[in-house]
């Protein structure tokens, strides 16, 4: 995929690196008794953005670098452009890899952190300053070419990783929780220049993040993992609109979860009765997934506003309510109302509300919300094959 607005040159040079997809097939990787990765199978589409979402111990960072060399699979395939790289050395895979604290050689300027891989492979001296020039441009960093690492703000330094990464024009650019280390302005500002980056690259680009917002606004593919295994693979709105699994529902964005049962194929929580749930056992119990936006909320019983609800408190976030409501079984909700559409209303008052939205799942079989973390071994990083990697 070339990106919209990309220029002819930047065209140029994304054809020139090849078409490179990434095929992951049946990926497993174990630790001695434990198991990071299970059967993981996805594809991360030539030119585009493929984002591994989920939280700590889920895998998604142990793929990753299972696809860079850093890792040996237990079982599995890994293909790249084509070719079988699962027991290829890091150096023949050529990728380019950013690691979540940059790893920059401190004693070495941005120049030559950014000429450290061309230089391990021999590159001409005059090749390489062309391309280091080339780079320091792009991340709009030349006047800082002669600095050290410690002069350089949290997001300039992750700039610099990047330019290194792509020195040796990788055919894949895999990016390990780049912003994670960076504090929120920073974060999204460096994001939305990643994006446009990408727009005029076009590099096959792989993605590990536990952000939703951040796998969200740059993906164009979203593989969700927990406990070592892919919960949904879809586009941004797919995993946000259509959860397959109440993980996903509760993971990707924020939501409310109300508790209930199945009776007569419909969900009962209290005395009210809601949403069909023929594909959940009579009798069993069953979990509804509603965002706060999805909350509908009025002053009247009118339409699909039909469950009497308490309004506990309410913060005014500017241009919506944060609403803190209580229904009449005693479990509690979140609701975000644009501000004007419901009028004043104080604490104590009853107001109704629209839950029709909401998907519903039987509960996760083992019983962890989506926030539930296990921590996975790690093995020593190649640093320095992965830098000079291209």
């Amino acid at each position: 995929m070339t990106a919209t607005g990309a220029s002819a040159g930047s065209r140029a040079s994304a054809k020139e690196a090849g078409a490179a997809g990434i095929e992951v097939e049946n990926l497993t990787k174990q630790f001695g008794s434990f198991t990071a990765v299970d059967d993981v199978t996805f594809t991360a589409a030539d030119g585009r953005v493929t984002a591994l979402l989920g939280p700590s111990g889920s895998g998604k960072s142990t793929v990753l670098r299972a696809i860079a060399g850093l890792e040996r699979p237990t079982a599995g395939r890994i293909t790249i452009a084509g070719e079988d790289q699962t027991d290829a050395s890091v150096q023949d895979r050529r990728v380019g890899f950013v690691f979540q604290h940059y790893a920059l050689f401190r004693h070495m300027s941005v120049r030559d952190n950014v000429a450290f891989g061309l230089s391990v492979r021999k590159v001409a001296k005059d090749e390489i300053r062309r391309r280091v020039d080339e780079l320091l441009d792009l991340v709009q960093l030349s006047p800082f070419a002669d600095r050290s690492p410690s002069q350089l703000s949290g997001g300039q330094r992750q700039r610099v990783a990047l330019a290194r990464a792509l020195a040796p024009r990788p055919r894949v650019l895999l990016l390990d929780e780049p912003f994670g280390a960076l504090d929120a302005r920073v974060r999204r500002d460096l994001r939305h220049w990643l994006d446009a980056l990408h727009r005029e690259l076009g590099v096959t680009s792989l993605l590990v993040t536990h952000d939703q917002e951040e796998a969200l606004e740059l993906a164009n593919e979203v593989v969700v993992m927990h406990h070592g295994r892919i919960e949904q693979v879809g586009s941004p709105d797919e995993v946000y609109n259509q959860p397959a699994t109440p993980f996903v529902a509760g993971f990707v964005g924020s939501a409310n979860v109300i508790q209930g049962h199945v009776r007569d194929g419909r969900v009962r929580f209290g005395e009210t009765v809601l949403w069909d749930a023929n594909h959940i056992d009579e009798g069993s119990d069953a979990h509804a997934y509603i965002r706060p936006h999805d909350v509908k909320v009025s002053g009247l019983k009118t339409g699909g506003a039909t469950i009497r609800a308490v309004l506990d408190r309410s913060k005014d976030l500017g241009w919506m309510s944060k609403l803190h409501l209580q229904l009449p079984d005693g479990q509690t909700l979140v609701a975000h109302v644009m501000n004007g559409d419901l009028g004043a209303h104080e604490p104590g008052e009853e107001v109704w509300v629209d839950l029709t939205e909401a998907k519903v799942f039987a509960p996760p079989a083992d019983g962890e919300s989506a926030a539930g973390e296990t921590p996975v071994p790690r093995a020593d990083d190649s640093l320095e094959a992965v830098q000079a990697t291209g």
